[in-house]
């Protein structure tokens, strides 16, 4: 028996060999986070993402718990005033968003690509508060998107004055931008998986995207290019599924923000001492560790 009160925090449904759905819900509490696997689970079936759940028969098989749908009770969403509302991350505010997009400007030069970067920073704004980032790993909820997207920004912004090499900011905006854009076609706002994520995957819809605002507002084909590249070679190696990898200063600056945003992210949401495959390690929180 369990009985206590989660909130689920991420979800990722599969199909067992045998064809039965199940779902993989990483829950969390002000006390503990863990995995429960639950058997019988269509993808479609509650709780989704953001919804409170009780377990009342949790079964555990050295360390991997699960259940049966019958088991558990799905609460509905916290309110803002619930003491678990606050485990899952919210979008970023508006006036956030704008304050770190005129920060960033304010570090450019070129005013055709300007007038890009805040014609869709606008723009995305809105749909980027409604997808995941993804559905198991880092920002892993409604909005993660937006919220990857601005702490990369927001990285760029803290970095940028710092390089001691000529890099152009504005390459390095547009593709953040761009860079997981192409999610909203991979995912549904619940995190389903879409036919296009198999079809042609965030990374080519993203880049194709960008190439076609580029050269539809007569920007250099060279410097096309390199915009582009920017984006196809974010995952920065091709084993982690990059079609190319970093060979510009902007490119591998992308790269890099993409990844530590990724990392830390994954390693925020994951159990105490859970092993994290992004990792290849186990977290292990400030609180476990020991002076000699």
């Amino acid at each position: 028996m369990n009985n206590k009160e989660y909130l689920v925090v991420s979800r990722s449904n599969g199909t067992t060999k045998t064809g039965s759905p199940y779902a993989s819900l990483k829950v969390a509490n002000l006390n503990e986070t863990i995995n429960v696997a639950v058997w019988d689970m269509a993808p479609t079936a509650e709780p989704q993402v953001g919804q409170l759940v009780v377990f009342y028969n949790m079964k555990d098989n050295d360390g991997k718990k699960s259940c049966d749908l019958r088991d558990l009770k799905c609460c509905g969403e916290p309110l803002l005033d619930h003491p678990l509302y606050n485990l899952l991350p919210r979008p970023i505010r508006r006036d956030v968003w704008d304050d770190t997009i005129r920060k960033l400007l304010g570090y450019c030069s070129d005013k055709a690509l300007m007038a890009i970067i805040e014609e869709f920073a606008n723009r995305f704004y809105e749909p980027f508060c409604l997808y995941p980032a993804a559905t198991a790993m880092h920002h892993a909820y409604p909005g993660g998107l937006l919220n990857h997207t601005h702490q990369m920004l927001r990285m760029l912004e803290g970095l940028y004055p710092c390089l001691p090499y000529e890099v152009k900011v504005e390459h390095c905006i547009l593709a953040i931008l761009f860079h997981d854009c192409g999610k909203m076609n991979e995912y549904s706002k619940t995190g389903e998986s879409q036919p296009d994520m198999y079809l042609l995957g965030h990374i080519y819809i993203g880049a194709h995207w960008l190439q076609n605002i580029l050269e539809s507002r007569g920007i250099d084909k060279e410097e096309t290019k390199r915009i582009v590249h920017c984006v196809l070679a974010h995952h920065g190696q091709r084993e982690f599924g990059s079609p190319v990898v970093p060979c510009t200063q902007e490119a591998i600056v992308v790269s890099h923000i993409d990844n530590l945003s990724a990392k830390t992210d994954t390693w925020e949401g994951a159990g105490e001492m859970e092993y994290v495959n992004a990792l290849g390690t186990k977290k292990v929180s400030p609180a476990l560790v020991h002076s000699s």
